[in-house]
């Protein structure tokens, strides 16, 4: 049995790869430690990686689990998160959009790919031009369109702007379609379908990948929004997790926020998608490497 040499090129990579993991995984690990460090040593035992006194008291007062008496002692400033309310707007808020703009974006992809009509190549052009347009330059025009509708404190306005379409998640699906062999198409045509038969029995059976990746990412960037939920939702029926970490860090008394409440309430608002990505990120990763055959 042959002992396979270790080169430096490959050495150099595993080392860079090692370093990068660290950079990457060090924060979501501090932030666990500090939500789990009391607020009376938050900053004393700050030399080692783990609390020297760990303690789940953080976590049962932002979840007011405690009396506020207790949450006081405790170093906190008696203010609490309602997660469970919090937490069912985010998933309502995040699985509206996924669901709609992976659907709309799978049509308007398909469309792009295979139907031929006048101005398409063009229209096709423009969308990707807006890949290349800030998010924060189209903050207002929807703001003022929302408001407008009415439909400001609702979480039909808070979805609007993002529920149809992204540029991207057009082009990434395109391209997907573009890879579909014709031959199973024109087998279907064969069969007495149309476009839309077609789109429906043969396109996204053949394409679950694609779309679990756009739906998978699609979540993962909705539930970090916090501009436009803050500007639009602001009703406390219609708050969502981030912004109710904004008003948590708020209601801290100015001379000392709450560091340690704040670290536990974002560990808890990290967990439902770390869950997620846990059991999904191996199809997520299976899906990348499709090849649009079967």
């Amino acid at each position: 049995m042959t002992r396979r040499t270790l080169r430096p090129g490959r050495a150099l990579a595993w080392v860079a790869m090692a370093v990068f993991v660290v950079v990457t995984v060090f924060p979501f690990w501090w932030m666990i430690r500090t939500a789990l460090t009391p607020a009376a040593d938050i900053y004393t035992d700050n030399a080692g990686l783990l609390p020297e006194h760990p303690t789940l008291i953080n976590f049962t007062r932002v979840l007011g689990l405690t009396t506020e008496a207790e949450a006081r002692a405790a170093g906190g400033s008696g203010a609490h998160i309602n997660f469970a309310g919090y937490l069912w707007n985010s998933v309502v808020y995040c699985s509206l959009i996924a669901a709609v703009q992976t659907l709309f974006c799978a049509m308007a992809g398909y469309a792009f790919a295979r139907l031929r009509f006048p101005g398409r190549d063009l229209v096709f052009g423009i969308v990707i031009a807006a890949l290349m347009v800030p998010p924060i330059f189209t903050l207002l025009p929807n703001f003022i369109f929302v408001k407008d509708l009415g439909l400001m404190s609702t979480m039909a306005g808070m979805v609007a702007p993002t529920v149809l379409m992204t540029p991207f998640a057009v082009f990434f699906l395109r391209q997907f379609f573009l890879s579909l062999p014709r031959d199973v198409e024109e087998a279907a045509i064969l069969d007495g379908n149309g476009p839309w038969g077609i789109f429906w029995r043969i396109a996204l059976p053949m394409s679950r990948g694609p779309l679990i990746t756009i739906g998978l990412t699609t979540t993962v960037w909705a539930w970090k929004d916090y501009l436009w939920p803050l500007l639009v939702g602001r009703d406390e029926e219609n708050r969502l997790v981030t912004v109710a970490l904004g008003v948590f860090l708020q209601q801290s008394p100015n001379t000392q926020p709450d560091w340690t409440g704040l670290m536990a309430a974002s560990t808890l608002s990290v967990l439902p998608v770390l869950v997620l990505l846990i059991f999904m990120g191996k199809r997520l990763v299976q899906s990348l490497n499709f090849t649009g055959s079967k």
